[in-house]
């Protein structure tokens, strides 16, 4: 008896440890299948690196050295010894890099038809991030849009957003051109251009080799404008031009294959600087003085550190690059939006308005989705502090 009842407790035990390890590869396939799931649409959204006659055509450009695009001073991505600070700042920071409360957002009037635009027309309207829809002299530009939930190559991983798109893009008016600063994931968003592929017929203006990714992803190569520092192209009776800027590319381990930019979008009266994503530098003069003075600039604010202070700016130099270029009303971009650094959330535009007071420049600060008429401003009225 006692025997038989040895052999069932070890026939038992061998039963649970069964079960136990049966559990654990369960376990660990569902963790494989999620992770599988989460990743999927990863190797679309890395893009493709230039090659061919793409390939060639930058590596025949004055920026690109030694096997890829370089800023016009040397430039480092972070300062050496800063990565474990910055890490135990993004991880036990104090700061609130979230709102309290639920950030406002406009829903953007409906365009009027561009045909009955008045020739001095000149509005913006700041959808969140870097993404802003142009209305100038009756065309319509829209700037590194991003509509996805996730600045990330995965739908499911990433910096997620701190508030809802405005609209969706089926709400945006005809488009005259679409304009990409960079290829990184803040800027360029597989999913939307996809979506913009299907619903617009405008082109994508981007700097070299990034059209190879959109090339990936769809987009006819009668749709791409690829362009160099210095070059121009006239779209629907505008110029534009693709301007220098200090900062860096890639969407994968492999870094600045592709070029990055800032833009001017001239119109007959009408002129807006587009920085995208840059360090201060001393260029800001020489792009005033060659295309300004602009009525509009719109020019990065957030996502700073002094970590990597080379290839972002601070806010206070965003006021001085804007008073560089010769700007009339400057609206920040590249804040709110997304989580990318270790400062407050809002703490870019408490120090932007500090500057520009000080400093005597116009300065707007829209909730996303909402339009500004660069002619007639709404106030500084500091929405952005009384979130509850």
């Amino acid at each position: 008896m006692r025997q038989r009842a040895a052999r069932d407790g070890v026939a038992g035990r061998r039963g649970r440890r069964l079960g136990w390890a049966l559990a654990a590869v369960a376990f660990g396939v569902s963790a494989l299948g999620a992770a599988a799931w989460a990743v999927r649409d990863v190797p679309a959204a890395l893009g493709r690196l230039p090659e061919g006659a793409r390939a060639e055509r930058a590596r025949r450009s004055p920026q690109f050295r030694a096997g890829v695009f370089r800023n016009s001073l040397d430039t480092r991505l972070a300062l050496p010894g800063t990565g474990r600070r910055i890490l135990w700042e993004m991880l036990f920071g104090h700061r609130a890099r979230r709102p309290p409360g639920g950030i406002p957002v406009r829903v953007p009037e409906a365009a009027a038809d561009p045909a009955s635009a008045p020739p001095g027309e000149l509005n913006v309207i700041w959808y969140g991030h870097a993404t802003a829809l142009i209305e100038i002299e009756g065309r319509r530009i829209l700037l590194d849009p991003v509509w996805s939930d996730r600045c990330s190559p995965s739908t499911r991983l990433g910096p997620h957003r701190l508030h809802p798109v405005p609209a969706p893009l089926d709400r945006l008016p005809r488009l005259d051109a679409v304009l990409v600063s960079h290829d990184h994931y803040d800027h360029l968003d597989m999913a939307t251009i996809r979506a913009l592929r299907d619903a617009q017929s405008a082109p994508f203006l981007v700097p070299l080799g990034v059209g190879a990714h959109l090339e990936r992803w769809g987009v006819p190569p009668d749709r791409i404008v690829e362009l160099d520092w210095g070059e121009r192209t006239r779209v629907a009776g505008l110029d534009l031009v693709a301007a220098p800027a200090r900062h860096f590319s890639g969407r994968g381990l492999v870094r600045d294959r592709t070029l990055w930019a800032s833009w001017v979008v001239a119109g007959h009266r009408r002129r807006v600087f587009c920085s995208g994503d840059s360090g201060y530098f001393g260029g800001y003069a020489g792009i005033g003085t060659e295309h300004g003075p602009f009525d509009l600039t719109l020019v990065q604010v957030g996502a700073y550190s002094d970590a990597w202070p080379e290839i972002h700016m601070f806010p206070e130099e965003a006021v001085t690059a804007h008073l560089d270029l010769r700007g009339g009303l400057l609206v920040p971009v590249h804040w709110g939006t997304f989580d990318l650094a270790p400062h407050g959330w809002a703490d870019p535009v408490d120090r932007l308005c500090r500057a520009a007071g000080a400093r005597g420049v116009r300065l707007a600060v829209p909730r996303p989705g909402e339009r500004v008429v660069v002619d007639h401003p709404p106030p500084v009225d500091g929405w952005w502090r009384s979130l509850d």
